[in-house]
């Protein structure tokens, strides 16, 4: 009578033990999104975006929200759909052709006897949520590839608020894009007046 009891409790047990894992929380993942264009109709300038650097401490499947101080937190659930750096060259990518109306757009390494007239690279710097921000610091330059000339370089500081409602991490890569579309108007309109310059100088 006690196995047959013991033998009872323990199939009853290893049903609940399966029972939990087939209810264990599903992973939530989430993509960078680019601003919305018009489909670029142009064939200039000629862009070539890369690389993109990312701190090491962002480099990870999970996201990272920031806690307390120097607290940070990596979601177990709330995870990338891609390597963050794939993520924000695909999107500078996009939003660079739509700024700048051009269909000649390239992802770093392109072929050196191809170079496009124009580089851009980035280092981020920051990207974390604070409170109900979203910040942003990247150094970026934009350069030509063929002489390696600097064009212009600088380091911008950016915010963007996070949305209501939505989910952590829905909200959290909403205010991501768009910081990376704030980043990428402001490349876009060191390119558009270097192209101007350039334009300016060669009239007759």
């Amino acid at each position: 009578m006690s196995k047959t009891i013991l033998l009872t409790a323990c199939t009853l047990l290893a049903s609940l033990l399966l029972a939990g894992c087939g209810t264990s929380p599903a992973n939530n993942y989430y993509l960078l999104s680019a601003h919305e264009f018009p489909a670029p109709g142009g064939e200039s300038p000629a862009v070539g975006v890369g690389p993109i650097e990312v701190p090491e401490y962002l480099s990870r499947e999970g996201i990272i929200y920031q806690r307390a101080g120097n607290t940070l937190e990596l979601a177990s659930l709330d995870l990338w759909a891609e390597p963050l750096s794939d993520g924000v060259q695909r999107v500078l990518v996009l939003n660079l052709a739509g700024a700048l109306d051009t269909q000649d757009i390239r992802f770093f390494p392109w072929h050196p006897k191809r170079a496009p007239q124009f580089g851009v690279k980035v280092n981020l710097l920051q990207l974390e949520v604070v409170e109900q921000q979203a910040l942003l610091t990247a150094e970026w330059l934009v350069y030509r590839p063929d002489t390696s000339a600097s064009v212009q370089q600088r380091i911008s500081r950016l915010q963007s608020p996070l949305t209501a409602g939505d989910t952590a991490g829905e909200r959290v890569a909403a205010a991501y894009s768009d910081l990376l579309y704030q980043l990428s108007e402001i490349i876009a309109a060191a390119i558009t007046a270097d192209q101007a310059a350039l334009s300016k100088a060669s009239a007759p």
